[in-house]
Order: structure tokens, then C-alpha cells, then sequence
């Protein structure tokens, strides 16, 4: 008989799922993805090896999972950024998205981490979570969508809209978030512009910026203003 939504059963699997998360979150966040075993996790919630292959059916399904969350708790906190700065010019726009999402990464790096490095050697993110990440870089798609691309990105812009014909997905997620303006000019500047917050954000959580004496969210600020100016942003 299946279980519906909302049963005793399911909200006690819902929390049991949570906590097994959880669980695992502790170990990336102490040890790394690599760290991270589903015997342990067990061990630490008191149950079997066995037990959690209930919930998830196996380590990479777990990481899958935490991949898919740390998408959505980014996409939200861009999301937020969004609505809060509404109003306010592309620029200022682009500089509150920007602000948002290095906030997010350095308060969670361990999250940051397993979005964007590799957890595993032999681990692959299903295509699924395309969507999850595409969330987060939509913001920033409606942002860009209002400038002007400099001569020398004529080539990734061209590339970018060979990438958007071949791909539907692609080409209804930027017409979702980018309605007015060019497609491909929308779709580039989000590249560079995501290739450019990373840069930052990467360092950042790595710790490569101790003691060097600056602020990275200034460097950030410095970045992005560089973008804005390069992209003729209003």
C-alpha cells in the first residue's frame, strides 16, 4: 500500500532522511567530501550500515542529495538578494547578487566546496542538477540581460548562442530569466561574469587571501565593477 505524504511514516522518514544530512554535512565539513562515509554516518545516528541504505541508496545518492540542497540554499539566498535590491540599477543589481552569493560560500564552504569542486574521483552529478545550479545563475541572467557586450566577447557570444540553439533547456532558461534584450548576449555575460565571481569566491574559501592584507569582499566589489564597466551596464 503506498504511503501518502504526510503519514506519521513519512514525516518520521522525512526526518530520519534530515538527520542522516546532517549527519553527513558534519563529515564533509570536518574532513571533506572524501570523508564522507555512509558507515560512519551510521555509527553516528546509532544505527547500522544497512539501516541507511533504506533512505539512500548509496554514498553517491547521498551526495547527490547534498549537492541538490546546497543548489537551492544558494539559488534562494541570489534569490533574496534579487527581490531586496528590485528597484535599483542593473549595476546595483549585479553588485547585491554578487554580495549575496560570496556570503553564502563563506558561511557554508563546505557547501560551496561540493558544488564546485568534484566530491569523489569516480563521482558524476546527474543532469538533474543542472537545473538546481541554472536556479542560482538565473538572477544574474535578468542583470546582464540589460547591458551592452564589448567587442572582444563577440566570440564567446557567438559560441553562446550555438549553445543555446543545440539546447532547449538552456534557450527556455534564459528567455524565463532574460525575456527583453539578446539571448546570447545575456547568456555571456552570466558566464563571465559566474567565471569571475568564482575566481574570487574560490580563493576565499581556500584561504589563499590570509595575509594578504585585503578585504576579499573588496576585491569582489572591484571585480564586479570591473565587469559592470566592460558590459556597459546602466
Amino acid at each position: 500500500m503506498a504511503v501518502r505524504d504526510g503519514t506519521p511514516r513519512q514525516r518520521y522518514r522525512d526526518q530520519v532522511r534530515a538527520e542522516i544530512k546532517q549527519a553527513a554535512l558534519a563529515q564533509i565539513a570536518s574532513g571533506g567530501a572524501a570523508a564522507l562515509s555512509l558507515n560512519a554516518v551510521a555509527k553516528q545516528l546509532g544505527v547500522t550500515g544497512p539501516a541507511l541504505y533504506k533512505y539512500f541508496r548509496n554514498r553517491d545518492d547521498l551526495l547527490t542529495e547534498l549537492i541538490s540542497d546546497g543548489y537551492d540554499s544558494a539559488a534562494a539566498a541570489v534569490r533574496a538578494a534579487a527581490g531586496a535590491a528590485a528597484g535599483r540599477s542593473p549595476r546595483e543589481r549585479l553588485h547585491a547578487l554578487a554580495a549575496a552569493y560570496r556570503e553564502w560560500a563563506v558561511t557554508a564552504p563546505h557547501l560551496y566546496h561540493l558544488l564546485a569542486g568534484t566530491p569523489s574521483p569516480d563521482y558524476a552529478a546527474p543532469p538533474e542538477t543542472l537545473d538546481r545550479a541554472r536556479a542560482a545563475l538565473g538572477p544574474f541572467l535578468a542583470v546582464v540581460a540589460h547591458g551592452v557586450r564589448p567587442p572582444e566577447a563577440e566570440g564567446l557570444t557567438a559560441q553562446m548562442e550555438r549553445w543555446a540553439a543545440e539546447n532547449a533547456p538552456v534557450a527556455a532558461w534564459v528567455r524565463a530569466h532574460a525575456p527583453e534584450g539578446d539571448p546570447a548576449t545575456a547568456l555571456a555575460g552570466a558566464v563571465v561574469v559566474w567565471s569571475r565571481l568564482h575566481g574570487v569566491v574560490s580563493l576565499e574559501v581556500q584561504g589563499q587571501f590570509d595575509g594578504m592584507g585585503h578585504r576579499p569582499a573588496t576585491l569582489m566589489e572591484a571585480e564586479i565593477e570591473a565587469f559592470a564597466t566592460a558590459w556597459n551596464l546602466p
